[in-house]
């Protein structure tokens, strides 16, 4: 496929359909979205027409059958993806979704079985890994784990105050009526209805947290305190090393700060993410080595691409359809995160 477009259906064009996803894959020159599936025909139409985009389908089984697709991308609610990714992955093509894998475990290890009987695979779209500034940093981490040059890694922390995370990144929605009714995942049977609302509220809100703190330690972890207020959710590594994620300490109204320090024992690596809807604006990376014995300490700011880390997303999808490249993250890691979620919840409430 390395000469070839990689074509791309959608299912579902809503808010974050068009704006977190569809406007990036249609300015990408190594793919052609060439259908989407909608259930709000008008809005399908009006979105197609804005796109030049040829066919549009009333669902994804009628847009399935009657097209050759090499990828899928499904902008759904995560409480639909036990509904909806299933039956996708029927197509045998690799499909990307949004974060969360699922509302819950069990449906989670559905999603799971789906992808296993298909032969294909599914990106769950935990795009803060797509960041210029995430790329530089896990590369830059894991060459000082390699090479020890800054002793080991001892810390991390990761602050993400609520703000504007929209940025502006609605101003050219296509909108058109409310959604009709559909079927939705059914709530986790291991949590009474409060739990379960809770959980969901933390997986909704946080789980792109959740997901980082695996990516930058490179290893997994479990939680060992979840802090009674909602505000900290402290962590231990296989490894031994302690993480903390703070969640909406304070708030901001137009700014987005957040942030990730990863500590070794001569220097930092700290990362600033912009707001998630923010366009051609990658995050910032500030690289601290003090070595000691002499040498003399640096502070390295290097110098990003201009790219956002949707649109770098959807180009790192392509790449992994092509077989270029691997995804950053598949389902079977992002299966991970809602058992992170679910040790948090049960430390915070008690089931």
């Amino acid at each position: 496929m390395s000469d070839e477009k990689v074509k791309i259906g959608f299912v579902g064009v809503g808010s974050m359909g068009q704006c977190a996803h569809l406007k990036n894959y249609v300015t990408l020159d190594n793919c052609q979205v060439v259908a989407i599936a909608e259930l709000r025909t008008e809005l399908g139409k009006k979105v197609a027409a804005k796109y030049a985009i040829p066919k549009v389908y009333p669902s994804h089984e009628d847009m399935i059958a009657n097209e050759e697709l090499d990828g899928i991308v499904a902008a759904q609610p995560f409480n639909r993806h036990g509904i909806v990714v299933p039956q996708v992955l029927k197509a045998g093509v690799p499909v990307f979704t949004e974060k969360p894998l699922a509302a819950s475990l069990e449906v989670g290890k559905k999603i799971i079985k789906a992808i296993e009987e298909s032969g294909t695979w599914h990106m769950v779209g935990y795009h803060k890994r797509s960041d210029p500034a995430t790329m530089y940093a896990k590369k830059e981490i894991d060459k000082l784990k390699e090479s020890g040059e800054l002793g080991g890694m001892r810390y991390i922390r990761i602050l993400m105050p609520a703000g504007d995370w929209v940025a502006n990144g609605f101003i050219d929605l296509v909108s058109d009526g409310p959604m009709p009714p559909v079927e939705w995942d059914p709530p986790a049977s291991d949590m009474d209805e409060d739990t379960y609302s809770k959980y969901g509220a933390f997986v909704n809100y946080y789980i792109h947290q959740v997901n980082l703190m695996r990516y930058l330690l490179g290893e997994p972890y479990h939680v060992t305190y979840a802090d009674p207020s909602g505000v900290i959710l402290a962590g231990q590594s296989g490894s031994g090393i302690a993480c903390i994620i703070e969640m909406t300490p304070y708030q901001t109204t137009v700014a987005w700060q957040e942030s990730a320090l990863v500590c070794f024992q001569h220097g930092y690596i700290k990362i600033d993410l912009p707001a998630p809807l923010a366009s051609n604006r990658p995050g910032t990376v500030e690289v601290l080595k003090d070595p000691g014995g002499g040498v003399t300490p640096q502070t390295i700011i290097p110098q990003l691409p201009w790219i956002h880390a949707m649109r770098q997303q959807a180009m790192n999808f392509v790449a992994a359809v092509k077989g270029e490249a691997e995804p950053p993250c598949v389902a079977q890691e992002a299966l991970e995160d809602l058992k992170v979620a679910r040790e948090y919840i049960r430390l915070m409430n008690g089931v």
